[in-house]
């Protein structure tokens, strides 16, 4: 088996529960290495290590998910939704197969206007959400199609478009909806609105929205994941499901509602502990 291995965080490379499992993997037999890069990536290579956080995640689906790579995250974060195994869990379920693997929506985001580059200058693809934000002072008036059908304007801090894998970040932070995995949908969920009536959109996730935006200050910041760039009034976001998605390795004592009452602990009633 050959693994890669992709660290954001420099100061667990001499962590020894990760030279640990690396030598552990060698061990067994596995051809293991690091990326760093996209340029890093070896042919053949059957499955990547994201080791850190969920941050680290995004960074190693930027990395590999075009190119069908299944990636395995191992928790060193405080999270962890996307990178949720424990790092002794990790050996025994590679060597014995006991995994399956999940098939995430990924967002494709392009920029159409006067002098917007069509394919942005960061990478184009989301796993968690696209979103646009407020860069100065002056409240967005943010202007969404669906399929081409306009909906009422958001008056807002800004506005995030957001995969199921998403749900837990960024949109459940602005009042968004849990949803589980499978459910294939898209949520749009507006930050700090201005105008109270308004409420996340949930959408099939084969939807295409197009988002454009004025404000006094004629700039906004658009962020892919954990990537950030400077948009200008005029132009239009477009978002659309990629034509791959994320292959995801869940071992088999992981779960969704698992990670729910571990790491947000859904349903724990604080009256009840002591």
């Amino acid at each position: 088996m050959k693994i890669g291995y992709f660290i954001l965080n420099e100061g667990l490379r001499e962590d020894p529960s990760v030279t640990g499992l690396l030598s552990d993997l060698e061990a067994a037999s596995c051809e293991v290495y690091e990326i760093r890069s996209k340029s890093d990536v070896l042919p053949e290579t059957d499955l990547v290590l994201s080791m850190g956080g969920d941050g680290t995640f995004l960074s190693a689906a930027h990395l590999v998910s075009d190119i069908g790579i299944p990636i395995l995250g191992v928790n060193y974060g405080r999270i962890g939704f996307l990178c949720e195994n424990r790092p002794e869990e990790v050996l025994k379920a590679l060597m014995e197969g006991d995994f399956s693997i999940e098939y995430r929506t990924v967002l494709n985001a392009t920029l159409k206007g006067p002098n917007a580059r069509r394919n942005i200058g960061m990478l184009p693809y989301s796993v968690n959400e696209v979103a646009i934000h407020r860069k100065g002072p002056s409240v967005l008036g943010i202007r969404v199609t669906v399929n081409g059908e306009t909906l009422p304007t958001y008056w807002a801090d800004g506005l995030i478009v957001s995969t199921c894998s998403g749900s837990t970040a960024y949109s459940l932070s602005a009042g968004g909806p849990i949803c589980m995995p499978d459910t294939k949908v898209l949520v749009i969920t507006p930050i700090a609105p201005h105008n109270l009536n308004v409420r996340p959109l949930v959408l099939p996730e084969t939807t295409k929205v197009d988002i454009a935006f004025e404000s006094r200050d004629g700039v906004a910041t658009m962020s892919t994941d954990n990537q950030t760039t400077e948009i200008e009034q005029g132009w239009t976001i477009h978002v659309e499901m990629a034509q791959f998605s994320l292959k995801r390795i869940r071992l088999a004592e992981s779960g969704f509602v698992r990670a729910l009452t571990s790491r947000l602990f859904w349903g724990e009633d604080m009256r009840n502990n002591g």
